[in-house]
């Protein structure tokens, strides 16, 4: 079960789907990034590639997000993500099912503020992501990276870091886009 931690859907518990190499974001973690967040959430428009339980398109969505697009391609775990939505009765959010490399080379549908990129670990998908987000950004966007602590990627000189903490294995950073 994943735990809600703030905004309107406080505290409530959502099914996720039990799938090998899945790790929802901890409670820890997304405390930390969500008063990072603060400030720019309510009313942002979001973006969560590989939703995987869907943590953090959810908590952002229970924040004040006005809308959250959660892209994921498993099955059961988007299938889990699909009834978290139902549960929640969140008309604001929308899940796709697909490919998140393939759906980045795709024409963007619409710009968003803040965009979540926590892929499998096993996966060295955050490189080809970075390189292919450009055009799904808006203006001065927000952009979270969870990877672990040895994972090797360079963002855009566009890209300014803004936060980064450890915890355990896990790296997570927020990067703002600088205006161009």
């Amino acid at each position: 079960m994943l735990r809600i931690i703030g905004g309107r859907f406080r505290g409530r518990k959502l099914p996720v789907a039990n799938i090998d190499g899945l790790r929802p974001t901890g409670d820890r973690i997304r405390e930390t990034l969500f008063n990072w967040l603060a400030p720019w959430l309510v009313d942002a428009r979001c973006l969560d590639l590989f939703a995987g339980s869907g943590a953090l398109g959810l908590e952002a969505l229970s924040r004040g997000a006005a809308h959250v697009e959660l892209w994921e391609k498993h099955p059961a775990a988007a299938g889990a993500i699909a009834e978290s939505l139902s549960l929640l009765q969140a008309a604001q959010a929308r899940l796709s099912r697909g490919d998140t490399l393939d759906t980045l080379q795709q024409a963007p549908r619409g710009a968003f503020d803040i965009v979540f990129l926590d892929p499998p670990f096993a996966g060295e998908l955050w490189q080809p992501c970075i390189d292919a987000l450009g055009p799904w950004l808006a203006q001065e966007a927000w952009v979270y990276i969870e990877s672990p602590i040895e994972a090797n990627y360079t963002v855009p000189n566009t890209w300014q870091a803004y936060r980064q903490k450890q915890a355990g294995r896990v790296c997570y950073a927020l990067f703002r886009v600088l205006p161009g």
